[in-house]
């Protein structure tokens, strides 16, 4: 199990969608129970840009993985 999400990240869609087009992202966190409607063009652009996806199991616990205390359905890496 992953420990800790490390290095500089954003957290959120509209950040991670952002940073993804600007070409600043180096690994994509997912959240499997996000709301797919949401998380779906998220994954696109990701799999257009060629960035590793990691699935996570809830959103509560890739909040926990990013240091803050709700969920979150997407985190960012940055390069």
């Amino acid at each position: 199990m992953i420990q800790r999400v490390e290095g500089e990240k954003v957290i959120g869609l509209k950040q991670t969608i952002k940073h993804i087009k600007n070409g600043r992202g180096q690994c994509l966190y997912i959240a499997k129970d996000a709301d797919g409607k949401l998380i779906d063009p998220v994954i696109e652009l990701a799999k257009e840009k060629s960035l590793q996806v990691i699935y996570v199991e809830t959103m509560k616990e890739l909040g926990i993985l990013c240091g803050i205390d709700v969920g979150a359905a997407v985190a960012l890496i940055l390069r």
